[in-house]
């Protein structure tokens, strides 16, 4: 039991960082990101290299590996595994961090490795469809909606994967360099179908299971 609360409450530690730091810190950052030079935002606590602009970029990343490990601690998942859990995600986010801010050089653009991670993922989408079929199967009831809820989420997320990787490689595309900008929300609406999707599959597939006490 006492896992379990221990669980809960770095659970809800982490939505409070996320909600307040990382979403409320987004509704501070943005006018002064978008109004003002980069000299004028440096004047600011949210300057470029400032601690306060550290913990609001890292917010919703750090703050969702201590909602992981909540939860795992909460269902009580063997320590091996949250122990690999949190230390192999932070590991990658730490590199990434101090890549960023370059404390660690940064990786040259290659765009025959941009490629390779392009089409890994969509194999990867295909591999999971083919797994996903086997398993739907075998479902009866609500595990049915709850998978083809799943499925669509699937999809969109691979749709919103194509138009950002356009996006992101598009800076490395001389020939596209005079075009105009496209806006990112469609690729962001993706996203949010994508999430709306997976949440709707879990809802339909816990609505048999006791709630969380």
């Amino acid at each position: 039991m006492k896992t379990n609360k221990t669980g809960l409450v770095l659970y809800w530690i982490a939505v409070v960082y996320i909600v307040v730091l990382g979403l409320g810190g987004s509704w501070l950052v943005r006018p002064i990101y978008r109004q003002m030079t980069l000299e004028q935002a440096n004047q600011t606590i949210w300057a470029l290299n400032s601690p306060m602009f550290g913990l609001w970029v890292s917010s919703v990343a750090i703050g969702s590996i201590l909602a992981g490990i909540g939860m795992l601690l909460y269902v009580r998942s063997k320590g091996s595994r949250i122990w690999f859990f949190g230390l192999g995600i932070f590991a990658v986010l730490l590199i990434d961090i101090l890549i960023k801010w370059h404390i660690l050089p940064t990786p040259a653009h290659t765009s025959l490795l941009f490629g390779v991670g392009g089409a890994l993922m969509v194999a990867f989408f295909l591999i999971i469809l083919w797994l996903w079929a086997k398993k739907r199967l075998h479902l009866e009831g609500p595990d049915k909606t709850a998978a083809e809820l799943q499925l669509a989420g699937y999809v969109f997320f691979l749709i919103a994967m194509w138009y950002l990787c356009g996006e992101l490689a598009r800076p490395y595309q001389t020939a596209l360099l005079e075009l105009p900008r496209n806006s990112p929300i469609s690729t962001i609406v993706y996203l949010v179908l994508g999430w709306l999707f997976f949440l709707l599959s879990h809802y339909k597939s816990a609505q048999t299971l006791p709630k969380l006490e």
